[in-house]
C-alpha cells in the first residue's frame, strides 16, 4: 500500500550533544521539497501501476521518502547502491529524506520505484520547480538563452566486429535459456543448442587488433576474418529463429519478447556490415545500429575539434537568468537546433506569462522564421547571429553595446552545461532506453535547479 510519509521524528533532538543541523543550502532544499504539488504529482504516478495500492496491500516505502532519495541520488551523483549506503550511514541524510529510524529501502527497490515515473512527469515537475524559483524571486524570466549538447549513451565504441560479437553472445544466451523450456526431440541434435560466443569473440578480437605495420597488406586478412565472423553471426541468427519457432504460449513470455526484440536488431547489424566491409558500399548513419541494448543511440557530428564524432542523444536546453534550466528536449538524431526555438519561446511565455526581453542563441538557432517569430512575440532584443560571414550592415550591428552583452550572456550557458555534465550526471546517461535517458536527464536538471534555488535563497538570508 502506498503511504504518504513516516510519522515525524526529530533525530537531531535525540542526540543533542552532537549539535547536528542542516547546512544552509540543504535546509533551503528541505523547505523546497515540502511543496505539496511536487508530492501529489509523484504520488499519482506511483499509484498508476496498481490503482488499488492506495487502499490495500502491505505498507510500501512512503512517497515522500522516494522523492527525497531520488533528489539526493542525483544531487551528489551517486549510484542507487551508493545512495542506499550513504543515507543509511548518515543521520543528517536520514533526517533530510524523512526516513528517521526506519529501514532504508534497497537499491533495487528504489530503482523499481524510479522507473515508474515517466518523462512527462519529470517535465511537469520541472515546470513546478520553475514556478517555485519565480515565487522565491530567484528568476523573473527576463532573459532566455538556448544551446544544445550531447548526452552519451552507456555503450562501448560501436565497431562492426564488436556489434556482431554482441549479437552472437546475446542470441546464444537466449538459446541457452530456451533449452530448459523447450522439450526438443532427438532429431534436433546438438546443433540447435550450440554456443558460438567464444568463436565470435576470438574473431572480433583478431579484427580489432591494431594494424600499425603493413596495414594495406593485412587488409585482405581482415576481410577474411569479417567473412568468418559474419558466417558465425548468420548461423546464430538462423539457430535463434528455429528456437523461436519451437516456443509456445506455455513458455516464458519474457524469453519470447527478448527474441522478438534482438532478432531484428542482429539482422540490422549483419546487413550493413556485409554491405560496408565486403561490398565497399557507403551505409547512411540512419541505417546503422550502434548498440543492441541502446538502439536509440545516434551518430552525432557537430564539428567539435576535440570530439568530432559522438554517440548518444542530442538535447536542447533553455535557461533563464538566475541559473534555472526551464526546459529540455531530447532530439531524434542530429536535428536542427533552429527547429526547437519556437517551442522554447512558447514554453517560456507559458511559464512566465510574457516573452523574454532578451533571447540569445548561437548561429545554429538562427533562421529568418525564428527572427520574425521573436519579433512578433514581443522580444525586444534578439541575439541570434546569422550563419556564415556577416554582411556590411551586420558587422556594424555586431559592435553595438547591447548585442555584445547579449553574446556574453549567451556564452554563460556553456558553463551551465559543464556543471550539469560534471556534477549532475548529464555526461553519460545511465538509464536504459530512450525514455530512461530522458528521465535521467530530467532528474539531473531537477536536482541542479533545486540546488540553485536553495543556494540563492540561503545566500540571500546570510546577506
Amino acid at each position: 500500500m502506498i503511504r504518504d510519509r513516516y510519522p515525524a521524528v526529530d533525530l537531531f533532538a535525540l542526540i543533542p550533544e552532537w549539535h547536528l543541523q542542516f547546512e544552509p543550502e540543504l535546509a533551503e532544499l528541505d523547505r523546497l521539497l515540502t511543496d505539496d504539488a511536487l508530492f501529489q504529482q509523484v504520488k499519482a504516478d506511483l499509484a498508476r501501476r496498481y490503482p488499488k495500492s492506495t487502499r490495500t496491500g502491505r505498507p510500501a516505502t512512503p512517497v515522500e521518502v522516494i522523492l527525497r532519495l531520488l533528489v539526493v541520488k542525483h544531487l551528489y551523483g551517486w549510484s542507487y547502491e551508493q545512495t542506499a549506503q550513504c543515507v543509511n550511514d548518515s543521520v543528517v541524510l536520514r533526517q533530510f529524506c524523512r526516513l528517521y529510524l526506519a529501514r532504508v529501502p534497497d537499491d533495487t527497490t528504489l530503482l523499481r520505484w524510479a522507473n515508474l515515473l515517466p518523462p512527462a512527469t519529470i517535465h511537469r515537475l520541472l515546470d513546478r520547480v520553475t514556478e517555485l524559483a519565480r515565487a522565491r524571486k530567484v528568476t523573473r524570466g527576463r532573459k532566455l538563452r538556448l544551446d544544445s549538447t550531447v548526452v552519451e549513451t552507456d555503450i562501448h565504441h560501436p565497431s562492426d566486429s564488436t556489434l556482431l560479437a554482441d549479437g552472437v553472445r546475446v542470441l546464444s544466451r537466449l538459446v541457452r535459456r530456451a533449452k530448459a523450456a523447450v522439450a526438443a526431440g532427438p532429431a534436433a541434435g546438438r546443433a540447435l543448442w550450440r554456443d558460438r560466443t567464444r568463436a565470435a569473440k576470438r574473431l572480433a578480437r583478431r579484427i580489432g587488433a591494431p594494424m600499425v605495420h603493413q596495414k594495406e597488406a593485412r587488409e585482405p586478412e581482415r576481410r577474411t576474418l569479417y567473412r568468418r565472423l559474419l558466417a558465425v553471426a548468420r548461423a546464430s541468427y538462423r539457430q535463434a529463429e528455429r528456437v523461436r519457432a519451437l516456443l509456445t504460449p506455455e513458455h516464458v513470455a519474457r524469453l519470447e519478447t527478448a527474441l522478438d526484440r534482438f532478432l531484428p536488431l542482429v539482422e540490422r547489424v549483419i546487413d550493413p556490415t556485409t554491405r560496408r566491409v565486403l561490398h565497399g558500399e557507403h551505409v547512411p548513419a540512419g541505417e546503422k545500429v550502434l548498440s543492441l541494448f541502446e538502439p536509440h543511440t545516434a551518430v552525432l557530428r557537430r564539428g567539435k575539434a576535440r570530439q568530432p564524432t559522438e554517440f548518444g542523444a542530442k538535447i536542447v536546453l533553455d535557461e533563464v537568468e538566475g541559473g534555472i534550466v526551464t526546459r529540455y528536449t531530447v532530439c531524434d538524431g542530429n536535428a536542427d537546433d533552429a527547429l526547437s526555438l519556437p517551442e522554447g519561446l512558447e514554453h517560456h511565455q507559458r511559464c512566465f506569462g510574457r516573452a523574454p526581453d532578451l533571447l540569445a542563441g548561437d548561429r545554429h538557432f538562427y533562421s529568418g522564421a525564428n527572427g520574425r517569430l521573436a519579433d512578433a512575440a514581443g522580444v525586444r532584443r534578439v541575439v541570434l547571429p546569422k550563419r556564415g560571414q556577416p554582411g556590411r550592415g551586420d558587422a556594424a550591428r555586431e559592435r553595438e553595446r547591447w548585442l555584445r552583452r547579449g553574446h556574453q550572456f549567451r556564452a554563460g550557458i556553456e558553463g551551465r552545461i559543464s556543471v550539469l555534465k560534471r556534477r549532475f550526471g548529464l555526461r553519460r546517461g545511465r538509464y536504459h532506453g530512450r525514455s530512461g535517458l530522458e528521465r535521467g536527464v530530467g532528474w539531473g536538471i531537477l536536482a541542479h535547479n533545486r540546488w540553485t534555488i536553495s543556494r540563492t535563497v540561503a545566500q540571500r538570508r546570510v546577506a
